[in-house]
């Protein structure tokens, strides 16, 4: 199938590239040149602006970190709904309902339908091909893309027949998600300092109670080795925060804990930290605590 793929970076490059393994063939647009040409040396071929991408193909898949360069290619002098020929719209990025339902009624007197398809697992999962998959929309679009989607991970789930129900699914997760790098970034500062191996750990927690992403994924492959490059900038986990609690709150949900979380994450963006790599978050904690868990990795 012939398919249009708009951003290609941390999660749309290896993304793409699943779509690609499978046999499909692509047309990829993103404003950084660097970024396709990894797809562009596999035969993808390279589109001028959305709205090429728009005029030459019936899908077109979008993967963006804001909410603001996703309006913009979208609805831009250059954008997607300008497009000739797009008839399905598929947004993998976490944008919360509002924007999906601008996203649906900017593009519907064009004839295009939306199906929203955020994926969690973050660059290592979407490499490996094993992201958690959720999407909503129309059913007859959804069985359309159902086997291009199926290339990202082993686990799809649908939310609902509405866009916008796969955001809150996602924006459910995300917050846990977001709650647990937090807590555990607190809590092995504290067992470190308190003289445990940071190994030892992972090991007991991965087996215990206290199991989450953070200690399975985010720690042992950049916290442990202080390289803190799970590849998602701090910047984008805040944005999905906000939209979380933002969700919480107009569903009349109490989020105490999800907002003392983002208040960690705020204490470390006012102090330059949106571009640092979101593990990068236990680097603010030790910095309060006056110790430095060790490089175990």
């Amino acid at each position: 199938m012939d398919a249009g793929y708009l951003g290609v970076g941390n999660m749309g490059l290896p993304m793409a590239g699943k779509l690609m393994d499978g046999g499909h063939s692509l047309t990829i647009y993103d404003i950084n040149e660097g970024a396709m040409q990894p797809l562009l040396e596999r035969q993808a071929r390279r589109a001028r602006s959305p709205k090429e991408l728009a005029d030459k193909h019936e899908i077109v898949f979008v993967s963006l970190p804001t909410l603001a360069a996703f309006r913009a290619v979208a609805f831009g002098p250059e954008g997607l709904v300008h497009g000739a020929k797009m008839k399905l719209l598929v947004n993998t990025c976490t944008v919360g309902v509002p924007f999906v339902d601008e996203l649906v009624s900017g593009m519907a007197p064009k004839g295009v339908t939306v199906v929203d398809c955020p994926i969690s697992g973050g660059p290592p999962g979407a490499r490996a091909g094993t992201l958690s998959v959720m999407v909503s929309g129309d059913p007859a679009a959804v069985e359309q893309v159902w086997p291009m989607i199926s290339l990202w991970g082993r686990t799809l789930n649908r939310a609902g027949d509405k866009p916008g129900a796969a955001q809150v699914l996602k924006l459910t997760n995300n917050i846990l998600s977001a709650v647990a790098l937090a807590a555990t970034s607190e809590a092995f500062v504290m067992g470190a300092k308190g003289g445990l191996d940071p190994e030892v750990m992972v090991s007991a927690i991965s087996a215990g109670s206290g199991r989450n992403s953070a200690v399975d994924s985010k720690f042992p492959l950049s916290v442990l080795t202080r390289s803190f490059d799970f590849g998602a900038e701090m910047h984008i986990l805040m944005k999905d925060i906000d939209l979380a609690i933002e969700q919480g709150e107009q569903l009349g949900v109490p989020m105490w804990v999800c907002q003392a979380a983002r208040l960690v994450f705020k204490h470390a963006m006012f102090q330059g930290a949106a571009t640092e790599d979101l593990t990068a978050i236990v680097k603010y904690v030790e910095r309060g605590a006056g110790f430095e868990i060790p490089k175990t990795r």
